[in-house]
């Protein structure tokens, strides 16, 4: 197994911003889901002013990306774009990339609560591991420019004909005022009852779906 370094970005990264934007395009596509390729210049921003986590081999190779969002007037914070190359899949590098990602956005905006939508199970259980728990759409950011960066994923019509309430995504909230489950042992049994829970929601809203574009 090589050995990896993980960085908290800064301008010195730079030169990495294409490859990450070609990454994250293409592992939205290989998923079916998710946001499309951000813009370059969005993600050199981010790299540049420290909102970012980048992964590296020992040789300086790429090997994962997570950046930081911020909400509401700093009250949310989202961790995104998490990316793993694949040829050092199965590593547990996500698990690194995203708790480093959590570290930096604790420290940042130490009051705000940190969230975020996903699909893939694995990222869920990392997730919770770090205290964060499934909740409605309804308490995560009301900010209409984060939905409006929900418009390049595929499932962005399932999201607005469920007039913004529920999507095949699973909104997580992690609240420092709370945070139940920080520092402890995940329960495998909740993992289970998400991946229950996400295989239902999938096929209740294609099936509802399916049928409104039947009658129309």
């Amino acid at each position: 197994m090589p050995d990896f370094k993980i960085y908290i970005s800064n301008k010195n990264f730079l030169n990495y911003s294409n490859v990450i934007c070609d990454y994250i395009e293409a592992s939205a596509k290989e998923r079916g889901t998710g946001i499309a390729r951000r813009p370059e210049e969005y993600i050199r921003k981010k790299i540049e002013n420290g909102h970012a986590i980048i992964c590296l081999t020992k040789d300086g190779k790429f090997a994962g990306f997570c950046y930081i969002e911020k909400w509401s007037k700093s009250n949310y914070v989202a961790n995104s774009g998490l990316i793993v190359h694949p040829d050092f899949r199965k590593m547990g590098l996500a698990k690194k990339i995203k708790r480093k990602a959590f570290e930096l956005s604790r420290e940042l905006y130490p009051k705000a609560k940190l969230f975020g939508l996903t699909t893939n199970l694995a990222v869920m259980h990392i997730n919770s591991e770090l205290g964060y728990r499934p909740v409605t759409f309804s308490e995560l950011t009301q900010d209409d420019q984060f939905w409006y960066g929900c418009s390049s994923c595929v499932n962005y019509d399932i999201l607005n004909r469920m007039n913004r309430v529920h999507c095949l995504c699973t909104g997580m909230l992690f609240d420092p005022e709370k945070a139940p489950n920080n520092g402890k042992k995940f329960n495998l049994k909740r993992l289970r009852i998400y991946d229950r829970w996400i295989r239902f929601k999938k096929h209740v809203l294609l099936k509802g779906i399916q049928k409104s574009k039947e009658n129309t």
